[in-house]
């Protein structure tokens, strides 16, 4: 089915590909879809819900029929054979109703660009470009984006002529002075696919795909555009709808205009004998140039009552009947189009049916301008009864449209459209328009007036309308909006839900507004009033792992690791993470578990010396003459007074007076601070306050930075501690005295410049030194020496759980779940009553914030000392299970066994549970209820005095 001359495709460079198991050969510059035209194949799939077979439909993304599952060169589904361009050694099959996702991971690259323009053309179309010159002209920085490989829009398939010469000409043109001038970008295979606000455009550039196997693998197969402009131009032009009548989803049944396409763009005949049906003038060229070309038309089938005279005079000069008032009410045939059923309508009944014998049926029911992206921009559209069409309404600021999305659908109208909206975009930038080469002549034929026909009336008495199929992907048809409308539904947004029309890959392009026609006349209101369903991105299909980019894997989570992470694997540390983090979780020695191992580190702790690596905790700088204001009022407690060289614990809660993090506070000169946070919620406090500084408190004068990765910090934890770090830091005083709980020093550690905090999370005597990242090895190995005749031990984060929670000490977002207060934690001494205002003050006053039922924190014994009760696990307040519903007065939180209370413990959030210190209750542990004794939550050393030394 390939002509003999003509089209762009490159006729020396031929191309073997393999569709459904049979091999096939095409040239480059093909889509799938027209090599496999050339080859005689229409049907490509079926349809999801009845199986019936489908052809290809269009040549574009607009096309609802032609799914294909590609096998080579990735297993990729529910790819569109129009927009898929060949390449040698292409492998696909067609899609029998579903997809098939890939099982192995997809190889190629994929990255993302940021860019800025003032003026940015959607669309290399003939208004696009006109455009596009326009702006360039003037020195503006200019983007000009197209979905196609190459530019020319509607150009590439037609005969058009500009100023006399082949359209195509002026298009080489064009393209040749837009890349000498140095501000304009070109932008070819690029989609815009969301517009968003202030001029942002999402935009998805496919760069290697169409190498298929020869894809080199240091360039992303594609990147996504995000575009940022002053101006936008939206050149996107229209797309064909179709005519909805019984039968019309068989093989062979195209949209006119796609034929066209087809035979000028890629020298392809989409049939050998054609029937044509149409409500408007476009398709009268499709007949014309078919047949001139070899196509057998049988007939023209005009709907309006009176066909177009230049066009009748056309039709007869190559033998083509024209039936004028006359319709396709249906077809017939096997696996493809072989007849078209045309019947005179008039007030829409029909007369006797004749068939016209045919392989394809080529439909044009007018064209919808393609406003998706304008819509997403906030702009409203209008309906045009002119087109039968919505078209922009109310100018939207920095967004102009021309040409045919506009409603312009001469070449002519087109290029003046063009340069209109060029120019209004730098008027809008204030600057003057260049005035050479806008004006242009183009041959046009003076356009009829077209018919808005949504469907013929279904001839059939049974089943009517159960074969009229409005969107063919979704194989939703007339039957299924009329039993959503006689259902009640009147908002064209609940019929598509209801019928799931418009929800399919093309975004209901060809039925959208077909639909809403169909609704309308069946509910008697006007379609402009009734409207249509909502433009959302994308505007077409835009894979996950394209939007990921090179966020993926490790990139798309991190795995942060310490300066200390070479020496714990040497130690054969095993890893948990913590927010992105990797850290240690335990030190097993040789034979070791996880629970003998944890002990053998907390007893460590608890009776010797040990370390810990914490440079994971976050800790951000605050400096500025504000700062200390500014900690005032996002810390529950004062830190205004706080004196320099000292620390202070602090909690941050959220405007219902929740707690959101904790941490220590210290002061290094009257206007600088650093404050700790916990290591998952570093990045999340930092943001949060941001957004109250500069959105609440602007006139502080505060800076926040980020300097969690420039200190590491080694815990250094025991009743020995003090001895160990005597040894590496000889010159620094480290008796109480000297250096009281709470308090840091600056001071040179095994010959390294660090400041030491007297700051204790696990209840013991215990120092954290923070040092360079550069020397936290050093530092390391040198506390390592300096202990081992005391058996330093280092131990991970489950040993650190176990001891903070002997202690009582809270970790946010464990023991808390964004329903907890400081005072249900029995932390009411944190929260100041001095301090007049302070993220989450009000809401302390609440009535249900002061409820004595709530939740408070409060430790937990199991009458069997040896039983570890599961996290999460529910309490009750009766040793049996009563019948469900079960009331629940709370759950475990964190649970461990301790070397210290020598059995099992547990945290949990209780009703009331401060009331409930000394009672019994009861935990439902599978088929079993476990007892458990109410405690205060610091159970070890309440009093504090091996902490304080």
């Amino acid at each position: 089915m390939r002509t003999a001359a003509g089209g762009r495709v490159e006729r020396d460079v031929e191309l073997s590909f393999t569709f459904d198991g049979v091999t096939h050969t095409g040239h480059q510059g093909d889509t799938l879809a027209s090599a496999l035209l050339a080859n005689g194949v229409h049907e490509v799939s079926s349809s999801i819900r009845h199986g019936r077979p489908r052809g290809i439909m269009a040549a574009g993304a607009e096309d609802p029929n032609a799914l294909v599952q590609m096998e080579v060169p990735f297993p990729e589904p529910m790819l569109t054979a129009t927009t898929i361009e060949l390449f040698d050694g292409l492998v696909a099959r067609g899609l029998p109703g579903r997809g098939r996702l890939a099982t192995e991971p997809d190889p190629a690259r994929y990255d993302a660009m940021h860019a800025h323009c003032d003026v940015l053309v959607v669309g290399a179309g003939p208004a696009g470009l006109a455009a596009a010159l326009v702006a360039a002209r003037s020195g503006s920085r200019v983007v000009l984006l197209d979905d196609q490989p190459e530019a020319g829009g509607s150009l590439l398939g037609s005969v058009d002529l500009i100023d006399g010469r082949p359209a195509l000409e002026w298009v080489a043109l064009a393209l040749a002075e837009l890349a000498s001038l140095p501000e304009v970008r070109v932008l070819r295979r690029t989609t815009a696919f969301g517009f968003y606000d202030d001029g942002f455009v999402l935009a998805i550039e496919r760069r290697t795909d169409h190498l298929g196997l020869r894809a080199p693998d240091h360039v992303s197969r594609q990147r996504i555009w995000r575009l940022r402009a002053r101006e936008v131009v939206l050149a996107t032009g229209a797309h064909e709808r179709p005519v909805v009548f019984t039968d019309n989803d068989r093989p062979g049944i195209m949209l006119a205009g796609s034929a066209r396409t087809y035979l000028h763009r890629f020298g392809v005949l989409v049939g050998e004998r054609a029937v044509v049906f149409t409500t408007n003038d476009s398709a009268y060229g499709a007949a014309v140039e078919l047949s001139d070309a070899g196509v057998e038309v049988a007939a023209v089938v005009d709907a309006r009552p009176v066909a177009p005279t230049h066009w009748v005079q056309q039709c007869e000069r190559r033998g083509i009947e024209v039936r004028e008032g006359h319709v396709v009410t249906g077809t017939s045939g096997n696996r493809r189009v072989s007849r078209a059923h045309v019947a005179r309508m008039v007030d829409g009944a029909l007369g006797p049916r004749t068939g016209l014998g045919c392989d394809v049926l080529l439909v044009s029911g007018g064209w919808n301008p393609a406003v998706h992206l304008y819509s997403q921009a906030r702009g409203r559209l209008t309906y045009d009864d002119a087109i039968g069409a919505f078209l922009p309404g109310a100018q939207v600021r920095g967004v102009g449209v021309a040409g045919a999305a506009a409603g312009r659908f001469s070449l002519g109208e087109c290029l003046a459209d063009g340069a209109d909206a060029g120019s209004r975009a730098l008027a809008a930038l204030g600057l003057d328009t260049p005035q050479s080469g806008t004006v242009h002549e183009t041959e046009s034929v003076p356009l009829e007036a077209s018919l808005t026909l949504w469907s013929v009336p279904d001839p059939s008495e049974v089943d009517r309308g159960a074969r009229q199929f409005v969107d063919l992907q979704r194989d939703a048809t007339v039957a299924d909006i009329l039993r959503a409308t006689s259902a009640g539904l009147r908002s064209v947004e609940h019929v598509k839900r209801y019928t799931t029309i418009g929800t399919a890959h093309d975004q209901g392009k060809t039925s959208g507004i077909i639909t809403s026609g169909i609704v309308a006349d069946r509910l008697g209101v006007e379609i402009g009033d009734l409207g249509t369903t909502t433009f959302r991105p994308p505007y077409t299909p835009v894979s996950f792992v394209a939007l990921a980019g090179r966020d993926r894997g490790h990139l798309h989570d991190p795995e942060r690791v310490t300066p200390l992470h070479r020496s714990h694997e040497d130690a054969g540390a095993l890893f948990e993470d913590v927010g992105q983090w990797k850290r240690p979780w335990f030190f097993p020695l040789t034979g070791e578990d996880q629970e003998t191992a944890v002990l053998r580190e907390c007893a460590a702790a608890r009776q010797g010396v040990a370390m810990m690596d914490a440079s994971t905790l976050g800790k951000i700088e605050a400096s500025g003459s504000g700062a200390a204001e500014f900690l005032d009022l996002v810390y529950t407690n004062l830190m205004s007074s706080l004196k320099v060289g000292s620390v202070r614990y602090g909690v941050m809660c959220g405007v219902d007076g929740m707690a959101i993090d904790d941490g220590t506070v210290m002061r290094l000169s009257a206007d600088r601070f650093v404050l700790t946070t916990t290591t998952g919620n570093a990045a999340t406090v930092l943001d949060w306050m941001e957004e109250w500084l500069q959105t609440e408190w602007p006139h502080l004068a505060v800076r926040l930075t980020s300097v969690t990765e420039q200190w590491a910090t080694v815990a250094l934890v025991g009743p020995r501690s003090r001895e160990v770090l005597s040894r590496v830091a000889p010159d620094l005083a480290v008796e109480n005295d000297a250096f009281p709980f709470m308090t840091w020093r600056d001071a040179v550690v095994a010959g390294l410049a660090a400041r030491v905090c007297r700051i204790s999370f696990s209840g013991e005597l215990a120092f954290e030194i923070n040092v360079s990242g550069w020397d936290a090895v050093s530092l390391w190995e040198a506390l390592h020496v300096a202990g081992s005749d005391f058996g330093i031990t280092p131990y991970g984060t489950q040993a650190m759980h176990v001891l903070r929670a002997e202690k009582g000490y809270p970790i946010i977002g464990q023991d808390t779940d964004g329903t907890v207060t400081p005072h249900d934690l029995g932390m009411a001494w944190v929260v100041s009553k001095k301090k007049a205002d302070f993220i989450g003050k009000r809401s302390f006053a609440r009535a249900d914030n002061n409820r004595p039922d709530r939740k408070h924190l409060v430790g937990l014994l199991p009458v069997q000392r040896d039983v570890l009760l599961p996290e999460g696990s529910q309490l009750i307040q009766t040793a049996e299970l009563p019948e469900p519903p079960v009331p629940m007065l709370g759950h475990v939180t964190s649970s461990y066994r301790s070397v210290a209370l020598e059995g099992t413990f547990a945290l949990a959030l209780v009703k009331g549970g401060r009331d409930r210190i000394g009672d019994t209750l009861y935990v439902p542990m599978g088929e079993q209820v476990v007892a458990v004794t109410v405690a205060e939550p610091v159970l070890y050393d309440p009093e504090g005095t091996r902490r304080d030394g």
